[in-house]
């Protein structure tokens, strides 16, 4: 588990280089912020989580699949990640955040996720 990183995932630079293309700039992992989302849009009051499909438990293939071994620390582990989760976005959105989270499995089509990021931000 040493290797896997919470941070400059290959999903996340997808996403921060194309909104630094298109113009957006942010902060990232702002710790004064509920969860230290991912992207902060500070004069926005937007944010964006790029959570990736196994370790916060999405409902995609990727996602729902449980590892054969040490099957109940994994189930544990993923639904407190879940957990957290909601609970973060719950204060963010209660100090008037607006929130969005992309899913690794939604990245591959990269005019559709544009065109998603520009929506949200706007």
């Amino acid at each position: 588990m040493r290797a896997v990183k919470s941070k400059d995932t290959g999903p996340e630079l997808l996403v921060r280089h194309l909104l630094h293309a298109h113009g957006y700039r942010y902060r990232l992992h702002s710790d004064k912020l509920p969860g230290c989302p991912d992207l902060a849009f500070t004069s926005r009051k937007k944010v964006i989580f790029v959570n990736g499909c196994f370790w916060h438990g999405h409902n995609c293939p990727r996602g729902s699949r449980v590892p054969r071994t040490n099957r109940v620390y994994w189930t544990a582990k993923i639904e407190g990640n879940r957990r957290r989760d909601a609970k973060s976005r719950q204060a963010l959105e209660n100090a008037g955040w607006s929130v969005l989270e992309l899913w690794e499995c939604q990245l591959h089509d990269e005019s559709l996720l544009l065109r998603r990021l520009q929506k949200f931000l706007e």
